[in-house]
């Protein structure tokens, strides 16, 4: 319990101090969007091709542990069409980002940030791995979730605008990449292997203050219901699916402690700009992103303190 307690109260320290600075004008907007841009372009790739080309991947991949992933997620996802159609919601933006949300998760800052601080270095490898599967999936659901539910031609040519980005995610192609030379066996120059190490080091505590900077909790309180209930399908519904699913497949706690940290991320900071977008509620996915992110304290010790 003391390693769950030392992983999950720093991070969380780093997010609030986040917050802080935002609201006292230690980091503002163009500094934020600047800083992202850093962030996920840069300093996050260089972390997960780094983790992947040290690692060994040949004997740490587990098929079943990705085949679960998938299956968790489309399982929760059919739950949240179904919630959507029990509660007679007629605003197709409020259904398409509330079902995109519930399992659209945060791994590129706090998925992965959870894994480097509280697994060793083979599980993070493990992790940046599967990061590559969860984002393609993830974004290509929230895609299609979208244009379903948000179906003006205007709003359907821009999903489909969005479809290269996706494919083109640089933490996606980091990661392909990183497997690659990974199983090229070529050696790493200890020059460019040093640059990527100083790079990486950027990357988990400036996402997180990011995160912190994000938080926006006046949408928060318009919005508590439905990001209550959002929550509860992403921070506890999901990871509780895919943990029964592990444990039904035979996957190890080793090989699946690294998927079930990334799948129990909060909603994820893209969930706004795919909203924005493609036509979804941007108010009520800025709640659930800040509500999750908050509670995914508590979730979070949950889940570390099964492990």
């Amino acid at each position: 319990m003391g390693n769950v307690i030392t992983t999950i109260i720093p991070i969380f320290m780093l997010i609030m101090l986040g917050a802080g600075a935002r609201r006292f004008g230690f980091m503002k907007t163009d500094f934020i969007v600047a800083a992202n841009r850093l962030v996920f372009y840069l300093a996050i790739p260089a972390l997960v091709f780094r983790a992947l080309t040290k690692a060994s991947l040949r004997s740490e991949f587990d098929p079943w542990a990705v085949i679960m992933m998938v299956i968790a997620v489309l399982l929760v996802l059919g739950l949240a069409v179904f919630c959507n159609r029990i509660r007679k919601t007629v605003d197709g933006s409020l259904q398409g980002t509330f079902a995109q949300a519930t399992i659209h998760g945060n791994l590129g800052y706090i998925g992965l940030a959870v894994s480097f601080y509280y697994l060793d270095e083979s599980g993070f490898a493990r992790a940046s791995m599967l990061v590559g599967f969860l984002m393609i999936l993830q974004n290509l659901l929230g895609v299609v979730l979208l244009q379903y539910y948000c179906c003006e031609k205007a709003v359907s040519r821009r999903g489909r605008d969005l479809l290269a980005p996706v494919l083109l995610n640089p933490v996606i192609l980091a990661a392909l990449g990183g497997i690659v030379f990974n199983l090229s066996d070529l050696p790493m120059p200890q020059i460019i292997d040093r640059f990527l190490l100083i790079l990486s080091g950027l990357a988990l505590p400036m996402g997180l203050l990011l995160i912190g900077a994000s938080i926006s909790f006046a949408l928060l309180r318009q919005w508590l219901p439905q990001a209550l209930l959002i929550a509860f399908f992403k921070l506890f519904l999901l990871p509780a699916a895919a943990l029964l699913l592990f444990r039904l497949a035979g996957v190890e706690a080793r090989t699946f402690a690294p998927g079930l940290i990334l799948l129990a991320a909060p909603t994820a900071t893209l969930t706004y700009v795919m909203a924005r977008e493609m036509g979804g509620h941007v108010d009520l996915a800025v709640a659930s992103i800040s509500l999750t992110t908050i509670l995914s304290a508590l979730s979070y010790a949950l889940w570390l303190g099964f492990l």
